[in-house]
């Protein structure tokens, strides 16, 4: 009875170890299976170069896309700091602009005690004579300050007496007829302009000058 058990055993381990040997064929089976054909290896040389070179071409078109954006992008990054730089720039003109008014009347004032003190000089008493002249040096350091605060903030003055005629800097408000000058020279300055970093805030105002008629006539 005990070699019939012995027997039983020894069938089942025998079962058992023919079982677990299929078992691993199938999975060798399965590692080792080859993928389904998906028709590469029917490509002919011609069809492969035609494909690589359709490959190349996608791939240069690519790269012609990628360099058109990144020249955009560095456009777009130059007109910005192009914009910041004007915004600082010209930030002030309004401001500047609204400053020139008194400017304007500071050396308004200026010429006017001037000419005051020169015409009531043998008139008037020595008490008033200081008192023109302490107003006279107030406005005059007034106005030096200002002219300094201008050149700080890059306002310059245009004041083109005797200079040709400019229509971007120049308004002109008259002409006359002058023959010691070449024409269309600026003989007299009515207001002066300024600029703001070289840009024209307030063109000057001048009168501009012109051949004589006789002088035209003659030259016809």
């Amino acid at each position: 009875m005990s070699k019939h058990r012995a027997d039983k055993e020894e069938n089942k381990s025998t079962e058992t170890e023919t079982e677990a040997t299929e078992d691993s064929e199938e999975l060798l089976g399965a590692d080792d299976s080859i993928p389904p054909d998906l028709g590469f290896g029917e490509m002919t040389s011609e069809q492969a170069v035609e494909k690589l070179e359709q490959f190349e071409l996608a791939t240069q078109n690519a790269k012609d896309d990628l360099l058109r954006v990144q020249a955009e992008m560095q456009n777009l990054r130059r007109r910005t700091q192009q914009d910041v730089e004007k915004a600082h720039k010209y930030g002030q003109e309004k401001f500047a602009i609204e400053l020139l008014g008194v400017m304007d009347n500071l050396e308004r004032a200026l010429a006017a005690a001037g000419a005051n003190g020169e015409a009531d000089a043998g008139e008037s008493a020595v008490n008033d004579d200081e008192k023109i002249k302490a107003i006279y040096e107030g406005v005059e350091l007034t106005l030096k300050s200002f002219a300094e605060c201008f050149s700080q903030f890059n306002i310059e003055v245009v004041e083109p007496h005797g200079e040709p005629f400019d229509p971007e800097l120049h308004q002109a408000m008259s002409i006359q007829e002058n023959a010691e000058v070449e024409p269309k020279s600026v003989i007299a300055v009515m207001q002066k302009g300024y600029t703001l970093h070289g840009r024209v805030i307030r063109p000057a105002m001048v009168i501009v000058s012109k051949a004589p008629a006789e002088s035209i006539d003659h030259d016809s």
